[in-house]
């Protein structure tokens, strides 16, 4: 990550403090993998290639305190793709898995891998079935989508690679073969740090961008789809996008749902507006309240929580960082090539700068 330049170094004045690795990592505890796929070029030959996916694993709580489940909660903006788990999540307010995200295709490889990864390592909690959470958007514009080469051994050494510190960007894990406003795009991330009386607290976003027509684009509100002429693969609005919330805030799974449906605000700052096509599909946990959530004897639980009137912070936090993230999916990239010749270009920084400068967004 040390030579890729985010938004922040091309002098794009993000709104906000960002944590000190601006990315869903700066919460403490979590901790982030993947596994990347990337082979072979030329015509598409069905599980042969060529080959541009992965799958991400994200860790709530690490893998010291994987068993501990966080409060959490769920929305769709609209349905046409897929997330795993969330009707538990939904029923509980329970988070007690790790999260995978990855390909269309390989949703339901990645779901049973997450279950086989818990059982060999006895994570569990007190029980032996889990339901994890799984996530998908589409990368068979640039992937050999129906050649399922996302296995359980390679979701696995995502998990086992989870680290906590800087998250790489762009064309890796999940994101790999991923398109957003008809650039190459993938995974990205931000993180805000926000004062709540007179205490700080992280808020932690990460994308899989794969949705919007050119047109659309919005940077920092300049309309900078319609003014660049680079080459469009999809030529259409197209994909969908999967967002991970995360924050060390004490909330309730109900608040926590109140901020999951903040990261549509956003994705429309970038210039969507969801379309029937697009799967848009949003998680939300809190790592807070640890002892809580964490299994033992005692029926009766203490938690803290913040007042509904307090969290105005925490959602303007979610609008920043979902923002930040997504445009950093399309800055932290390069152009890539992948099934038939098929060619996702790079955003183009130095025409888009020359119209920030121009509308004195840098």
């Amino acid at each position: 990550m040390a030579d890729v330049k985010r938004g922040r170094d091309w002098g794009l004045p993000f709104a906000g403090t960002p944590g000190p690795f601006n990315a869903i990592t700066d919460v403490a505890g979590i901790e982030v993998g993947t596994t990347t796929l990337i082979s072979g070029d030329g015509p598409l030959v069905v599980g042969k290639g060529p080959v541009r996916t992965g799958v991400t694993a994200v860790l709530p709580r690490g893998r010291a305190k994987a068993h501990i489940p966080c409060a959490a909660g769920y929305y769709s903006l609209n349905g046409n793709g897929e997330m795993t788990g969330t009707v538990w999540i939904e029923e509980s307010g329970e988070l007690q898995t790790p999260i995978t995200i990855t390909n269309t295709n390989s949703c339901g490889v990645t779901r049973d891998a997450t279950i086989r990864w818990m059982v060999a390592n006895k994570i569990g909690i007190g029980q032996d079935w889990g339901l994890p959470v799984a996530a998908e958007t589409y990368d068979g514009d640039l992937n050999d989508i129906n050649g399922f080469h996302v296995t359980a051994e390679q979701t696995i050494a995502a998990l086992d690679a989870a680290r906590g510190g800087a998250v790489e960007m762009g064309s890796v894990g999940g994101g790999t073969g991923m398109i957003c406003y008809d650039f190459k795009a993938g995974n990205g991330s931000s993180s805000r740090v926000i004062m709540i009386d007179g205490r700080p607290y992280t808020v932690g976003v990460f994308v899989q961008a794969n949705f919007g027509a050119r047109e659309q684009i919005m940077v920092l509100g300049v309309p900078v789809g319609p003014h660049i002429k680079t080459e469009m693969l999809r030529g259409k609005d197209q994909g969908s996008v999967i967002a991970i919330v995360a924050t060390d805030a004490p909330l309730q799974p109900h608040q926590l749902k109140r901020l999951a449906r903040r990261v549509p605000m956003g994705l429309a700052r970038t210039g969507t507006f969801g379309t029937n096509s697009s799967g848009d599909i949003f998680l939300a946990f809190s790592t807070a309240n640890e002892e809580a959530y964490e299994s033992g004897r005692a029926k009766l639980r203490n938690a803290a929580f913040l007042r509904n009137d307090a969290i105005d912070p925490v959602f303007n936090a979610v609008v920043e960082a979902t923002e930040e993230a997504v445009i950093d999916s399309m800055v932290c990239n390069k152009t890539m090539v992948g099934r038939d010749g098929n060619t996702s270009h790079a955003l183009p920084l130095d025409q888009v700068m020359v119209l920030m400068k121009k509308h004195g967004r840098a």
